[in-house]
């Protein structure tokens, strides 16, 4: 169980660096094409991948939390350990959030294609995704036992 759990875990912590890639790539293009008023597609292949991504971000993440991560705990004094409590309720919830607000994004931006506000859609509801992600990612120096990969 342990190989599994450590084969997971990087391939949940390696697709976070694709994760934050695409999306701050799809922002930077959402605002530029909507400065330069170009009319939304209705369909963009950089936002499907960083939506896609995300999602698959979230599935790992769910394997992880449901079946093998040690720090998750379902006991009355998970909220008075710091680690416990970061991995069972906070960077659950977060990244919960942050994917909920990133989907609503893309359905939205899809649905106004024909309005020409996918763009700004795009833009607002990703980048209010990644400061939610970017804050509940575990960061090294937090003191969540974690490394860059």
């Amino acid at each position: 169980m342990d190989i599994l759990y450590t084969a997971v875990k990087h391939a949940h912590s390696g697709l976070r660096w694709v994760v934050l890639i695409l999306l701050v790539a799809a922002i930077v293009k959402a605002i530029g094409k909507r400065r330069g008023g170009t009319v939304y597609p209705g369909k963009d292949r950089l936002a499907l991948f960083a939506f896609i991504s995300t999602h698959l971000q979230l599935v790992l993440g769910l394997v992880l939390y449901l079946f093998l991560s040690p720090y998750v705990r379902f006991t009355s004094d998970v909220m008075s350990d710091k680690v416990a409590r970061f991995y069972t309720v906070e960077h659950l919830v977060g990244m919960l959030i942050a994917i909920a607000i990133i989907t609503i994004g893309y359905i939205r931006a899809k649905r106004q294609a024909e309005l020409n506000k996918g763009w700004k859609t795009l833009a607002v509801f990703y980048s209010i995704g990644l400061v939610i992600i970017l804050l509940s990612i575990p960061w090294p120096g937090r003191g969540l036992g974690t490394a860059w990969f």
